[in-house]
């Protein structure tokens, strides 16, 4: 008989671990309790985000359908996702997964050499080729840097790899990096530090952003190499996922779990009985269902400080951005950290983005204050054909937890049979596509691994 199996959350978490446990011969059944799968990581179906300001009557269209046909217009306008998300080259797992589902990343994605292009100058580019030498010819031949800069940032950057990319668990990004020059603070560290973590170098975790450097700048040719999405965000892994689930005999439940007890024959969930249970929701979901099981990792679990994102998007006609992606200062009246031009990548013309990470501050003003700022912002920077207009403005509050030095994130068992997936658990990695996938497929083979002990007590 085909292990039972349960799966909370039909993020990019819950659709890894149930797309590894079907393969391995479980019986899946999957909850999500919103209408669509993908999480953090969606393309909008229609309904209301955490948060939202619409300009000029502009209205999201129904969910992306997983054609492979990129970010179709609607009557209603543009299909949009819930927030603008880079994967890396190093995205193994992630990579991997959508090829299992039926999805070929070199056409779902572009891809392009990390390059940190900003409106008034080039910075640093990663030539193709091994990793370290490349790493050496993209910093050296950085004309934007003094040659002492660079020499500087070389050295620092041979330290770091003598240590093995490790550090005081105590030190900020901030305080590892205090004595780089200050062109490659701002030019390199901070963006890339915002942008990976979601939390500003001066309070993230210094050595989390190590571990964050050395697996994209130095794990094999391609690591650090972007890749954007030429479509909605669903049809990358939620909608081919919940396709491929469904033809593997697979139950999904748009619906939110109200209760997980252990009985005498395994895990009950809302009166189900099951062998293993995945918690693979959100931390604060997750902290809810596990806190009268396991109370003191439902404690820790729902502890996390967040980290909000916020996405602008914006329309004009005719107008391109010099590049897909354009790196942005952000100070304290422009917030935006980085612009995207989606025509650029398979979407409608004249659709951008601009993202503003690490969005406490600004979202503390309120979203028609951040949009508005960051609608300057643009127009101060780019060259635009007809005057941009705001299509939309998102906010996904609790996007990441805060990356702070020594934070306490709770293991992957929460009980025998009861474990948990996300990106949230304790790992070497920040809040990542690739750290939720990895959680995913771990769970899953642990839950298969597991010999059929009596349920907990």
């Amino acid at each position: 008989m085909s292990t039972r199996l349960a799966i909370i959350g039909g993020g990019w978490a819950g659709l890894a671990a149930a797309v590894e446990a079907a393969s391995l011969g479980a019986a899946v059944t999957l909850f999500e309790m919103a209408p669509t799968l993908g999480g953090r990581a969606r393309s909008l179906d229609g309904g209301q985000p955490t948060a939202d300001r619409r300009a000029d009557g502009a209205a999201s269209a129904a969910t992306q359908a997983a054609t492979g046909s990129g970010l179709p217009a609607t009557s209603a306008g543009p299909v949009l996702d819930n927030g603008q998300h880079i994967l890396i080259g190093a995205y193994t797992e992630s990579l991997a997964l959508m090829r299992r589902v039926g999805v070929d990343p070199e056409a779902a994605l572009r891809r392009m050499p990390l390059r940190l292009r900003y409106p008034e100058r080039e910075t640093l580019t990663l030539p193709p080729g091994p990793p370290t030498l490349a790493f050496l010819r993209g910093v050296l031949g950085c004309a934007a840097w003094s040659l002492g800069d660079r020499l500087r940032f070389l050295a620092a950057s041979s330290a770091w790899t003598l240590r093995g990319f490790r550090c005081d668990p105590r030190l900020t990004v901030a305080e590892l990096c205090a004595g780089l020059p200050r062109a490659v603070r701002d030019d390199l560290i901070d963006p890339l530090c915002v942008a990976a973590l979601n939390t500003p170098a001066m309070q993230a975790s210094a050595q989390v952003f190590l571990r964050v450097l050395k697996d994209a700048l130095f794990s094999g040719p391609g690591s650090a190499d972007l890749l954007l999405p030429r479509q909605g965000l669903s049809a990358l892994l939620p909608e081919p996922a919940r396709a491929w689930l469904l033809g593997r005999g697979a139950r999904l439940h748009t619906r939110r779990v109200q209760r997980i007890e252990a009985d005498g024959r395994g895990w009950s969930v809302d009166g189900e009985t099951f062998d293993e249970v995945i918690v693979a929701c959100s931390s604060v979901e997750a902290a809810r269902l596990t806190r009268d099981l396991a109370p003191r990792w439902s404690a820790v679990t729902g502890a996390f400080e967040f980290q909000p994102i916020v996405t602008l998007y914006l329309e004009s006609a005719g107008s391109a951005l010099p590049a897909p992606m354009v790196a942005l200062r952000e100070s304290a009246t422009e917030p935006a950290q980085f612009a995207f031009d989606l025509g650029q990548l398979g979407h409608p013309p004249g659709l951008f983005s601009l993202v503003v990470s690490g969005a406490a501050p600004w979202v503390a003003r309120g979203l028609d204050v951040t949009g508005e700022a960051a609608l300057a912002q643009a127009r101060r920077h780019f060259v635009w054909k007809a005057e941009p207009r705001i299509v939309r403005v998102l906010s996904e509050k609790r996007a990441t937890f805060a990356c702070t030095p020594g934070l306490a994130r709770p293991d992957a068992v929460i009980a025998p049979g009861l474990q948990a997936a996300g990106d949230y658990l304790a790992g070497p990695y920040p809040a990542t596509l690739e750290g939720a996938v990895r959680s995913g497929l771990a769970a899953a083979r642990s839950a298969m691994r597991q010999t059929r002990s009596p349920a907990p007590h």
